[in-house]
């Protein structure tokens, strides 16, 4: 028996036989070509190109019919690129330079591509790698002849182990067959993730190794909920993971009632609990949650294609998609927060020898204009879409507000004098991230449409802690008092000037801090899907006097961990 420790990719305890899925890399040849070659190689590339987009579009056919949102969303990023005319246009200019083979050009090209992402330090962009990778072995596939070989193949229900998943392979995952996912490779942000999560499949990856220790037909246990596997469990093992899974399937059936209701306190005050998303295809997944809106739809994945910029009819494509989705419920878009941790290819300035404190967010748009303005043009056109609400990030001033402003009402004449129809009422808020702004909030609050707190920045630079320094990584705390007093400062200065705020940073999905964030007066709640039935339970087990005087107990502890253990306490004996 051999225990190994991954990442949770998608909750669930489940065990069977192992099908060990490993395509052995495809070997691209290297040769030199004559100048009349370049029309035949470039001919030869198109009709690879032709077969990749008609697989593509089979692949997407059968995901509608099935009704799988998620799939068709990756889907359609995945023509995207294979129809993507600066591809083909520096794999010609390379041909022409430097006249070898066009399967070795195109090769190179797609390897860069998808290096420059994969050295980036956030997750998110880092999975997007996956994608340049899945197109191109798709194309060059075509390019050397070689069949690929097909997961449909699989004739009995087996735990899915192997080194990692193609988005346009997760997609083709028959959920009736493969019950438990098992991989070297990703993280929760990928697309096998999503997918593993939107298909209830339990799944463990970042398995260091995995493929050497287990062969097809070993027994398998994969606990998605602790991202555990465990290869070949002896019978001991197989009798405690079959109490816990019962335990766990007790618990999601009691919590999957409360994603359908509302989140209201025990005396009927109503508050709204919304979900963050990182992409479009983790929408569907929301609404099963019970998301009654997006607190946080982070923009930024729209710019991962490196060497261009997404025109604006992308974006507008991508906000709308979104905002038709949600069915009329809210959705908060951030714009563009670029630096600090989220470097992008030929935007970000990798000399900056203290991005998170340098050029980002805000201050990165209000000197990129033409950048942000395509933004918030792509915004204000998708908002006839659905109700859409646009929200500024890492805003230290409030001259930085204004002029964000400012360019959101050339936006909005541009558009009028063009006759291009948008929402004239959009809400336009900011986050709440910085202590300036914590501490200013009264001041930013007169003309924000709203407020959202983004703790995890928040925590970061109130406590002067690198969330990503392990060394200091101890002082990084939700509940030191300082950080629970700018929370509260912001939402009393909010009330004042009759805006509401939400929380959109990790604590808001923290169902120990779910009570006393009620207490203090939040109105919005935004989390990772996952986390809305059990924060729906506990606002729903109180009252708002009850919440009141339990953040009024919190509030006067001077120690940010005895306010932990005291939480803690207190969740242990209510639930």
């Amino acid at each position: 028996m051999v225990e190994i420790q991954g990442i949770s990719a998608s909750p669930g305890i489940i065990w069977g036989k192992a099908f060990v899925y490993i395509e052995d890399a495809l070997k691209i040849p290297q040769y030199d070509i004559g100048p009349a070659w370049v029309v035949n190689e470039l001919k030869r590339l198109q009709e690879a190109i032709d077969k990749a987009v008609a697989e593509v579009k089979s692949l997407l056919e059968e995901s509608r019919t099935k009704g799988f949102s998620q799939s068709t969303e990756i889907l359609d990023s995945h023509l995207m690129m294979l129809c993507d005319p600066q591809f083909l246009g520096e794999v010609e200019e390379r041909l022409r330079a430097e006249l070898q083979n066009v399967d070795w050009i195109a090769y190179q090209v797609f390897r860069t591509y998808a290096e420059r992402l994969a050295a980036m330090d956030d997750p998110v962009f880092r999975e997007r790698a996956t994608d340049i990778r899945d197109v191109g072995h798709r194309v060059l596939g075509h390019l050397v002849h070689r069949h690929k070989a097909s997961l449909t193949d699989i004739s009995g229900r087996v735990i899915l182990v192997g080194r990692d998943l193609m988005p346009s392979e997760a997609v083709a995952l028959n959920p009736a067959m493969v019950c438990g996912l098992a991989m070297e490779a990703g993280g929760r942000t990928s697309h096998t993730a999503i997918l593993a999560r939107s298909m209830e499949i339990p799944a463990v990856l970042g398995l260091k190794d995995l493929t050497k220790l287990v062969q097809s037909g070993d027994e398998v246990l994969v606990d998605g909920n602790q991202g555990v596997v465990i290869v070949n469990p002896d019978e001991a093992t197989l009798r405690r993971y079959e109490k816990s899974r019962r335990l766990w399937v007790r618990r999601e059936e009691d919590l999957h009632r409360f994603a359908a209701l509302p989140a209201e306190t025990a005396d009927g005050k109503l508050v709204s609990v919304f979900g963050n998303i990182e992409v479009p295809e983790e929408v569907a997944a929301l609404k099963l949650y019970g998301a009654e809106g997006i607190g946080l739809y982070r923009s930024e994945f729209l710019f991962l294609q490196p060497g261009r910029l997404p025109s604006e009819e992308v974006q507008v494509k991508a906000y709308a998609q979104v905002l038709e989705a949600m069915e009329g419920r809210d959705v908060t878009i951030r714009t563009l927060d670029l630096g600090g941790d989220k470097m992008i290819p030929d935007l970000s300035d990798t000399s900056e020898k203290n991005p998170l404190l340098g050029w980002r967010a805000i201050r990165f748009c209000l000197s990129e204009r033409q950048i942000f303005k395509t933004q918030l043009r792509a915004l204000y056109r998708a908002s006839v879409h659905g109700r859409l609400k646009i929200m500024f990030p890492l805003i230290t001033t409030i001259e930085e507000y204004y002029a964000a402003l400012d360019i959101c009402g050339e936006v909005k004449d541009e558009l009028r004098e063009g006759r291009i129809a948008f929402d004239g009422d959009v809400s336009v808020g900011c986050m709440i991230e910085i202590p300036a702004a914590a501490a200013a909030s009264d001041i930013l609050a007169k003309d924000a449409g709203f407020f959202s707190i983004g703790t995890n920045d928040l925590i970061q630079y109130a406590l002067g802690v690198d969330r990503g320094n392990q060394r200091v990584a101890y002082l990084y705390d939700s509940f030191h008092p300082a950080v629970l007093r700018f929370v509260r400062n912001t939402i009393v200065n909010a009330h004042a000037a009759g805006i509401r705020v939400c929380m959109c940073g990790e604590m808001a999905g923290d169902p120990l801090a779910t009570i006393l964030l009620l207490g203090l007066g939040l109105d919005e709640f935004s989390m990772n899907g996952s986390s809305i039935p059990e924060v729906k339970k506990i606002i729903r087990s109180v009252s708002v006097p009850e919440a009141v005087g339990f953040a009024d107990e919190v509030m006067r502890m001077a120690s940010g961990r005895d306010i932990c253990a005291f939480l803690k306490r207190h969740m242990e004996e209510r639930f």
